[in-house]
C-alpha cells in the first residue's frame, strides 16, 4: 500500500524532531518505573511473593502484544489519530495503577500501560514519514536516544519519587505528563492516512510473510535480540552484585544507573554515521564492543574499586553498542520502503523485547545457580554469536 499522505519534501523541524524524542522517552518510561517499586507495591496491593513478579512481565507482555496487534495499524489508520488514542489508554491506565486497591486491579492496569505505551514505536516511523531520505538516519538516531534515555531514567527517577512522595505518586505524575503530550502531538502532529489494501486480518497474517521474505529483518532483529538479551542480563544481575559484593545502597544502586545514561549518545552518532554508509562497520563494532564489555569484567571479580569501575566501564559501553546497534538496525529496515514500516517495525521490536525477556530470565537463573562469573559468561556469548552471524553476511551492492 502506498501513503496517501507521502513524507513532506521539507525536512524534519528540530522542534518537531525534539517533541517526538521526548515523546518516546516519556512514553516509554512507564514500563520500567515498576522495576525498582515492586516491594511496595506487593504489599500495599497484597499480592504474593510469587505473583509479583507478574507486576513486570504483564506490562511487558502488553508491551509486546501492542507492537504485534497494535502498531501495524499505523499501516491502515491514520496515525495521528491512533497516536491520541493510544496515549488515552495509557493515561487511564496509569491513573489506574495509581487508585488500585488491590492486586488484580493493579495487574490489569500493569497490562494496559504496556498496551499504551507502544504507542512510542507509532511515533517512530513516523519521524522517518516526515523526515528528507538524507536526514533519515539522524532522525531515527535522535528518536531513539529519547527513547532510550527513558528507558535508562525510569529507574532511578521512579525510586527517587516514590521515596519523596509514595510510590502511587509516580504513576499519578506520569498521567498527567501523557495527559500533557497528548496536547502537544494533537497540535503538532500532521495526518498522515494511509491508503490499505489489506484488512487488519490481512496485515496481521502478512506478519508472517514479512519475516520469512525480509532477511534484512530477521537479521537485525537477531543482532538487537541478542544485545538486549545482554543488556538485560547485566541490569538484572548488576543490582545483585553491587549489594552483595558492594554493600551499595538502593540510593547507590539508583546512581550507578545513572551512569549507564550515557551510552545513549551512540544513538545520534550511529544515525549520522549510518547516514553516510558506515552501517557494515559500526555493527561489527557494536557486538564487539558488548561482548568486551563483559570480558573485561574477569579482570577483576573480587569488591575492589578497581572492580567497580569495571563495573561503571561495562555499563556505558554495553548500552553504547545496545543504542547505537539498535539505530542501526531500524534504519536498515526503514530503508527497505514505506509500504509496511509500521508492521516491519512492530516484529523488530517484539522480537528483540524478546531476546531482553529470555536475557533477563536466563542471568537471574545463572546469578542463582553459579553467581556473577556465569552471568558475565553468558553476557559475553551473546553479541559473540551475534558476531559470528554477522560475519556470515554478504555485503549488497
Amino acid at each position: 500500500m502506498q501513503s496517501a499522505t507521502p513524507a513532506p519534501e521539507n525536512r524534519l523541524s528540530g522542534r518537531l524532531l525534539f517533541l517526538l524524542a521526548a515523546a518516546c522517552g516519556l512514553i516509554v518510561a512507564n514500563l520500567y518505573y515498576s522495576q525498582t517499586l515492586v516491594g511496595p507495591i506487593r504489599v500495599a496491593t497484597g499480592l504474593s511473593s510469587g505473583a509479583a513478579g507478574l507486576i513486570v512481565t504483564l506490562t511487558q507482555l502488553g508491551y509486546v502484544a501492542g507492537l504485534l496487534f497494535v502498531v501495524p495499524l499505523s499501516d491502515l489508520l491514520e496515525n495521528r489519530r491512533l497516536t491520541l488514542a493510544g496515549l488515552g489508554l495509557a493515561v487511564a491506565a496509569l491513573i489506574g495503577a495509581a487508585l488500585a486497591p488491590n492486586g488484580a486491579l493493579f495487574l490489569t492496569a500493569s497490562l494496559l500501560i504496556g498496551l499504551g505505551s507502544v504507542v512510542a514505536q507509532i511515533l517512530v516511523p513516523f519521524a522517518t514519514y516526515l523526515s528528507a531520505e538524507d536526514q533519515r538516519g539522524r532522525v531515527v538516531g535522535n528518536v531513539m536516544s529519547g527513547l532510550l534515555l527513558g528507558i535508562m531514567f525510569a529507574r532511578p527517577v521512579a525510586s527517587l519519587v516514590a521515596s519523596l512522595w509514595g510510590w502511587r505518586s509516580v504513576f499519578a505524575l506520569s498521567a498527567g505528563i501523557i495527559l500533557l503530550l497528548i496536547v502537544l502531538l494533537a497540535r503538532a502532529l500532521p495526518e498522515r492516512k494511509p491508503t490499505p489494501t489489506l484488512s487488519y486480518g490481512g496485515l496481521i497474517a502478512s506478519l508472517v510473510s514479512l519475516f520469512r521474505h525480509t532477511p534484512i529483518l530477521r537479521r537485525r532483529a537477531l543482532y538487537q535480540a541478542c544485545l538486549f538479551g545482554a543488556f538485560s542480563l547485566f541490569w538484572t544481575t548488576v543490582p545483585l552484585r553491587l549489594t552483595d559484593q558492594f554493600g551499595l545502597s538502593q540510593r547507590g544502586i539508583a546512581l550507578f544507573a545513572l551512569v549507564g545514561v550515557g551510552g545513549a549518545v551512540a544513538a545520534p552518532i550511529a544515525g549520522r554515521l549510518a547516514d553516510k554508509g558506515w552501517t557494515r562497520p559500526l555493527t561489527a563494532l557494536a557486538l564487539a564492543m558488548a561482548a568486551a564489555s563483559f570480558l573485561v569484567l574477569h579482570l577483576d571479580a573480587s569488591g575492589s574499586r578497581f572492580a567497580l569501575a569495571l563495573l561503571l566501564i561495562a555499563a556505558v559501553t554495553l548500552d553504547m553498542a545496545v543504542s547505537g546497534n539498535l539505530v542501526l538496525g531500524q534504519r536498515a529496515i526503514y530503508s527497505l520502503g514505506t509500504e509496511a514500516r509500521g508492521r516491519l517495525n512492530g516484529l523488530f521490536m517484539s522480537l528483540f523485547f524478546l531476546g531482553g525477556a529470555v536475557g533477563s530470565a536466563v542471568g537471574g537463573w545463572a546469578y542463582a545457580q553459579s553467581g556473577w562469573t556465569l552471568a558475565i559468561w553468558i553476557g559475553a556469548a551473546l553479541p559473540l554469536l551475534a558476531l559470528l552471524a554477522f560475519l556470515t553476511e554478504r555485503k549488497r551492492s
